[in-house]
């Protein structure tokens, strides 16, 4: 006998890697600020030194909400130009 758990839960984290952050910044927040209500965690780095400020960046993004929300956040991401959009997601 196979029981299913229809109330499995999943944990969605998305990577994106951003190949210009001056030019893609601006479209790229404002897709993350509507969708704030299911960002449970962020975080963005880039390299910086004395010399340079990398035009590089990456964001990580822990999810959490409908898988839907979770969806039409993915698919709005990855229209935009010069970002990579990677997924991993844990069901439990």
């Amino acid at each position: 006998m196979i029981l299913t758990n229809h109330s499995m839960k999943e944990i969605r984290i998305l990577g994106l890697l951003i190949t210009d952050r001056i030019k893609e910044a601006g479209l790229t927040q404002k897709s993350l600020t509507k969708h704030a209500s299911i960002i449970k965690s962020r975080l963005g780095f880039h390299e910086v030194s004395e010399e340079v400020c990398s035009r590089v960046g990456v964001i990580i993004l822990q999810l959490s909400g409908e898988p839907s929300d979770c969806d039409e956040l993915e698919e709005t991401l990855a229209l935009i130009g010069g970002l990579e959009v990677q997924r991993m997601v844990f069901e439990y």
